[in-house]
């Protein structure tokens, strides 16, 4: 079994903890992941592409400005971000997108701030990572994102963390998005998420912890790891009624694909 894990973050963490995260990864079955760097603020980009860079062959970086910090980002952090993901070891733009729950940034400038990775992400040819999370007053973030995408002609890229409802999921995967499970499958009162996994083809999901968040079932409530996606693709082959070693060799072909890594 060879697994991915399509979206991790080790920012912050020191370099014990991230050599002995990736041993537990691989002795799980994993053979690669995707990290994802985000802006944490004025000249900060945290520590994802120094980590990849110390693990070539296991991880591949993406870098992005996060919904939640779009308001602290200046001209000058985006030409910088412009200027990284150009970089060849820059495998895609994000994660980039809405996030309406919290809304740390007013949802005009997080729209403003999207649209600037989608078009910078198209102008590359390099794939999106798309982080989106609806308010609990409305369901505005997953329609004004299709808006978005479609708008800003998008058509590849990957729903991150996706935790919508089938109509959700149609309308992503009709734009040619992947979508990207985590650990909230595995949990409880998740019907109509896991109602979209049934409904969406094995071969345009990936799988991911979202680390050090959302750890699945029966870890939730302890600090996620990439070794910890083994659990969430358990319950994708469960609601798909496929073995265990099929979502692995799917999504894993899905994400190698995506993101242009070799396993």
């Amino acid at each position: 079994m060879r697994l991915v894990d399509s979206h991790c973050h080790f920012d912050r963490a020191d370099s014990a903890y991230v050599n002995a995260a990736l041993e537990r990864a691989r002795a799980a079955g994993l053979v690669h992941a995707v990290i994802v760097g985000q802006f944490q603020g004025p000249g900060d980009w945290g520590i994802a592409l120094e980590v990849a860079a110390a693990h070539p062959q296991f991880l591949t970086a993406t870098l992005g400005i996060h919904p939640h910090e779009a308001a602290r980002a200046t001209e000058a952090d985006l030409e910088h971000l412009e200027r990284t993901c150009a970089r060849p070891e820059i495998h895609a733009v994000g994660e980039a997108g809405l996030d309406y729950y919290y809304e740390h940034s007013a949802r005009d400038v997080q729209r403003q701030v999207f649209r600037r990775q989608c078009a910078l992400a198209k102008r590359l040819g390099k794939p999106l990572v798309v982080h989106v999370r609806e308010s609990t007053k409305g369901g505005d973030a997953h329609p004004e994102c299709e808006a978005i995408l479609k708008e800003e002609g998008m058509s590849r890229g990957v729903i991150h963390c996706f935790t919508g409802d089938t109509e959700a999921a149609r309308r992503y995967l009709d734009l040619g998005f992947m979508l990207s499970l985590s650990g909230v499958v595995t949990y409880k009162k998740t019907e109509a998420l896991q109602d979209a996994v049934r409904f969406a083809p094995l071969d345009r999901l990936m799988v991911e912890t979202d680390s050090p968040y959302l750890a699945p079932i029966p870890y939730r409530g302890k600090k996620n790891e990439p070794s910890y996606v083994v659990e969430t693709a358990k319950k994708v082959a469960e609601l798909k009624g496929v073995s265990l070693e099929r979502v692995a060799e799917v999504t894993t072909a899905n994400a190698a694909a995506l993101f242009g890594f070799t396993v």
